[in-house]
């Protein structure tokens, strides 16, 4: 029984050290080159092999197509092909382009319902090699959110989970607990000013609502440019924001 057992044993072993060597797990973070970020994050970035959430900060449009592309940025400075699940195609690509994600990097994969999104996500997760999987869902229940963890964690691909709402009581859903490692909401704030008449760079206000190993935080940024990089702003354009609020500046 001893020497059945200790074949067992090694023959288990050596499977998984062949799906080890064939997706090999990456063990770093992508930093966001924001010293007052990165200090906010575990391991000075956004961990690679894991699960982060991302939302607007209202239920409007406007703040989830922020959401987005602070997502399409994260990704874009990612290497290897981007996969984004979703359930209608209504991106605005030139947008994408200038958050740094070209349209040539991604794979979309379009379904009918959110539980495709959701299996579509694990999928692309456990295939390895990509530089992130996207998916935009309504609802990331507990479990499913585990299961893209799992899948994240065994070939060191990082996941990104959009929370997209068509109606107000569809938003009530973000803060029930996940097993997202981050979870962010970004919001949308006047853009900054020029010393002449005209729009300035886009600003977000982040919030970094969960962090595992780590304590929130907020920030006023400057929204990411063409190659997916933000930067702090000085101040709120508006002074909105401006008390109650652990704002970082440059």
């Amino acid at each position: 029984m001893t020497a059945a057992r200790d074949r067992v044993i090694a023959d288990l072993r050596e499977r998984v050290s062949s799906l080890t060597a064939v997706f090999p797990r990456k063990s770093s973070c992508l930093a966001f080159g924001v010293p007052a970020i990165d200090a906010a994050l575990p391991g000075g970035g956004l961990s690679f092999g894991a699960l982060h959430e991302f939302a607007g900060g209202g239920a409007g449009t406007v703040d989830g197509a922020a959401a987005a592309l602070f997502a399409a940025g994260i990704a874009a400075r990612t290497k290897g092909p981007i996969v984004w699940c979703l359930t209608r195609q209504d991106l605005f690509f030139p947008a994408h382009a200038q958050a740094g994600l070209h349209p040539d990097r991604v794979i979309f994969v379009e379904s009918d319902k959110e539980d495709d999104v959701l299996a579509n996500m694990e999928e692309g997760l456990s295939f390895g090699g990509l530089g992130a999987v996207v998916g935009e869902l309504v609802r990331l229940p507990m479990v499913a959110s585990r299961r893209l963890q799992l899948a994240a964690e065994r070939t060191g691909t990082m996941a990104l989970a959009i929370r997209r709402w068509r109606r107000q009581t569809e938003a009530n859903d973000f803060g029930q607990p996940t097993a997202s490692t981050t979870r962010w909401r970004v919001s949308v704030m006047p853009s900054e000013e020029l010393p002449v008449p005209g729009v300035g760079r886009p600003q977000w206000f982040l919030e970094l609502m969960r962090v595992k190993a780590g304590e929130c935080a907020e920030f006023l940024v400057r929204a990411c440019d063409d190659k997916g990089r933000l930067n702090l702003s000085i101040g709120p354009a508006d002074g909105s924001h401006s008390s109650g609020r652990s704002l970082y500046s440059a």
